[in-house]
């Protein structure tokens, strides 16, 4: 127990510049509490207790704002930014050095029972506001983009975003250890629009080249140019 804490302050400093000091990190971070009081509350689920954990998961949730179903699995040096919103389903599995920012929701889809929850891998990053919704799993390395929706499988080293969630990068390299940078990722909207941009533009040029040589073919070439210029047009 005190060697996950002692991982779990350790990655609060390698992942938050914010964080000064020990003590500040004890005392002030409602992530990390919601962590602790999880472990806690997981520790008396897995031996058959029904009542004792969830009461210890509401304490956790009143003082933090962070409810963790005690049934989740939860892996090493797993850290909560922030955290206020955070939830995170009863069969849901997380691995090691996994980051998720406030607001992420890590939930189910329906009433069945069984496995219901997302499975995230290791070295996960989920933005802010971000929805993980079914039993699909979230790959190694994986970026999920703020406020998106996921509601189908990830591949590991992929980046998604959007509503509902699309893959948007995706390269089959060495996945690098929590790499947080979570907001320089791709537009996919905005790609599309600079694309059809770029079509109408040629379409423009194209249809005022056929222009100006039906105009040359009825009227000459000189009369055009003139007409040009007094239209503001550039002559070709």
């Amino acid at each position: 127990m005190f060697a996950a804490l002692r991982e779990d302050i350790r990655a609060v400093f390698e992942r938050d510049p914010a964080a000064k000091s020990i003590l500040e990190v004890i005392l002030c971070y409602s992530g990390l509490h919601a962590v602790i009081l999880h472990r806690i509350a997981h520790f008396f689920h897995k031996r058959g207790f029904i009542l004792l954990p969830r009461l210890i998961s509401q304490f956790s949730r009143f003082i933090t704002g962070i409810e963790i179903h005690p049934g989740a699995v939860i892996g090493r040096r797993f850290f909560i930014d922030h955290g206020m919103g955070v939830v995170i389903g009863e069969t849901t599995e997380i691995g090691d050095n996994v980051t998720i920012y406030q607001g992420v929701t890590l939930g189910g889809t329906g009433k069945e029972k069984g496995k219901r929850h997302p499975t995230v891998g290791n070295n996960v990053v989920i933005g802010a506001g971000a929805k993980v919704l079914g039993p699909i799993i979230i790959g190694d390395g994986a970026k999920i983009g703020a406020g998106s929706v996921v509601l189908k499988n990830v591949p590991p080293g992929a980046t998604v975003v959007g509503i509902p969630g699309r893959v948007v990068l995706y390269k089959k390299e060495r996945i690098h250890p929590v790499d947080l940078n979570h907001t320089d990722l791709p537009d996919p909207v905005a790609d599309l629009l600079n694309v059809l941009q770029n079509q109408i533009d040629d379409l423009r040029y194209q249809m005022e080249h056929l222009q100006r040589l039906h105009c040359y073919g009825k009227v000459g070439r000189e009369q055009c140019v003139e007409e040009d210029d007094r239209s503001g047009n550039k002559a070709i």
